[in-house]
């Protein structure tokens, strides 16, 4: 993919793009495209910053780093950055990607959202940390809690693009409307520069009916804003997380790799960002 050379140059050079995923039900791909589109970003030449905002921390347990409790206790988390005087510099953990750095989510996430209600500027905290890095990162991607709550909220107002995983089932848009409305409020509230960047169809299967009607269900609500990409149900990508590795090194031939690395290409293609490697 070619850079187009009629588009005017960024500025600045390295502007950070955050993108929050987000999804307030369980169980539609969220961590899994977090981790992955972010791992895809990383390959393709992109310095990327992938932050765990989930209490649950799978995103953390993916790339390999135990969640027990003592693990937790001997490493910064988010937790730290939102509540504490704790920078990201001083949070970030590598990753088997050269060019992915992560903030660790953690349990402690559980009772942040008390902790939160009392705490200055208390939908900023995120923000604010981001600010402080300058534009280390070209993109930083979010992967949320499956809830509208406060750390959602402070993910939303750091945030530019808003990437929405949806399950291909009947009940895809339950909940769907809801969560564009608090993406408006948050817009008019805090954020302007909020906007959807895309809906994402996760566990699609195109030999069935009923993965077709919702995408077409999905495609009449949306328009553009529905990917082309779609994400198979696919083993190599559910096993990837056990081994603590995204999917493009784990199994790359998979097609749950190659089914991320075009969501990748079309996220840049829709930012006007060429491919770096």
């Amino acid at each position: 993919m070619k850079a187009d050379k009629s588009a005017p140059p960024e500025t600045p050079a390295h502007k950070t793009k955050v993108i929050a995923v987000v999804n307030q039900k369980g169980g539609v791909g969220k961590t899994t495209t977090a981790v992955n589109l972010a791992a895809g970003l990383a390959v393709a030449g992109h310095a990327t910053l992938l932050i765990d905002c989930d209490p649950q921390a799978n995103t953390t347990g993916g790339l390999g780093f135990r969640r027990q409790k003592d693990a937790e206790e001997q490493r910064l988390s988010i937790y730290d950055i939102l509540l504490g005087p704790t920078t990201l510099m001083e949070a970030i953990q590598p990753t088997p990607i050269d060019n992915l750095k992560l903030i660790p989510g953690s349990k402690n996430l559980i009772g942040a959202n008390i902790e939160l209600v009392e705490a200055e500027r208390r939908e900023y905290r995120l923000r604010d940390a981001i600010a402080l890095l300058n534009n280390d990162f070209r993109f930083i991607v979010l992967d949320c809690p499956p809830a509208l709550d406060l750390l959602t909220l402070n993910a939303l107002v750091a945030a530019e693009g808003l990437l929405v995983p949806l399950q291909a089932e009947y009940y895809a848009l339950e909940g769907v409307s809801e969560l564009i409305s608090t993406l408006d409020k948050v817009a008019q509230a805090f954020n302007p520069e909020l906007a959807l960047e895309g809906v994402l169809l996760t566990m699609y299967d195109d030999r069935t009916n009923l993965s077709q009607q919702v995408a077409a269900n999905l495609k009449e609500f949306f328009g553009d804003k529905l990917l082309k990409t779609t994400i198979p149900r696919n083993v190599r990508l559910a096993e990837a997380p056990s081994h603590g590795l995204p999917v493009e090194l784990y199994d790359p031939r998979s097609r749950g790799a190659e089914a991320y690395r075009d969501l990748t290409k079309e996220i840049l293609e829709r930012n006007n960002i060429a491919l770096s490697n």
